[in-house]
């Protein structure tokens, strides 16, 4: 007879070894089986059909998807010769990356004069320099003209100019003497501000003119008389000017002087 091993009920039972014969493990059963449960779940799907012909689908002939149009671009060129447009000058300013290529140092901007509170200035104020404001002659604006790219334009982008007169007064006795100067010539001097001593431009900003405008550029500015601000397309402070273009009629105040 055969030996037999004591059975322990604590423990699982030794597998029997059979002489001649290579010990199978239960896992590796299951894992066979396993194995091969799945490759005829494969086989089965793969050969689902697969004698059907290929039919192509046909294409969509509901209604076209309505798209919004493709936005236009703006063509207006960023400089000007070595001058920036209003356009140019006023993107670089709103621009993270270009700002202080127009706000640290003096730049030029070429434009037309599209608006100029001269006409409307207030009446107490219209007088020579050597003349006081009466003391009721309040809120006074400061001398201020506006450029844009386009001619007459007045709803697109503009950029205003300040500090080219300190006052009305200033401009008033500029405009009696620069009446002196004969078509096509320039006056021997320039009429200059009592105060402050500048120059004021001549001609006179008026409306219509294109013009080549010099000085400091920002979203505000400030001189002696006051501050300017435009958190959209910002001031430039007059260093000087250059007529590139006449203006079809002299600047002139509401009443005749």
């Amino acid at each position: 007879m055969g030996r037999h091993l004591p059975f322990d009920a604590g423990h699982r039972q030794a597998p029997v070894v059979v002489p001649g014969k290579a010990m199978k493990s239960p896992i590796f059963t299951v894992f066979g089986v396993a194995t091969v449960l799945a490759t005829g779940a494969l086989s089965a799907g793969c050969n689902n059909n697969s004698n059907d012909p290929y039919v192509a689908t046909p294409a969509y002939s509901g209604q076209k998807a309505s798209l919004p149009q493709v936005p236009s671009l703006p063509t207006t060129p960023v400089k000007s010769g070595d001058s920036y447009t209003v356009y140019g000058a006023s993107h670089h300013l709103r621009s993270i990356v270009h700002r202080q290529e127009v706000s640290t140092k003096e730049i030029s901007i070429v434009g037309y004069v599209v608006e100029s509170n001269i006409p409307k200035a207030p009446e107490c104020a219209v007088h020579a320099q050597k003349k006081k404001d009466p003391d009721n002659c309040l809120d006074i604006p400061l001398p201020t003209f506006a450029i844009a790219d386009v001619k007459g334009d007045t709803k697109g982008s503009m950029i205003k100019v300040i500090g080219w007169a300190r006052n009305f007064a200033v401009i008033y006795d500029a405009m009696k003497e620069y009446a002196k100067v004969k078509p096509g010539e320039k006056p021997k001097d320039l009429v200059k501000d009592n105060s402050t001593n500048a120059d004021i431009p001549f001609p006179l900003p008026a409306v219509g003119a294109k013009v080549k405008i010099t000085g400091t550029y920002n979203f505000s500015g400030t001189t002696s008389s006051g501050t300017v601000g435009d958190p959209v397309n910002g001031v430039i402070l007059y260093k000087s000017a250059e007529v590139l273009e006449p203006a079809p009629e002299a600047a002139a105040f509401a009443k005749k002087i």
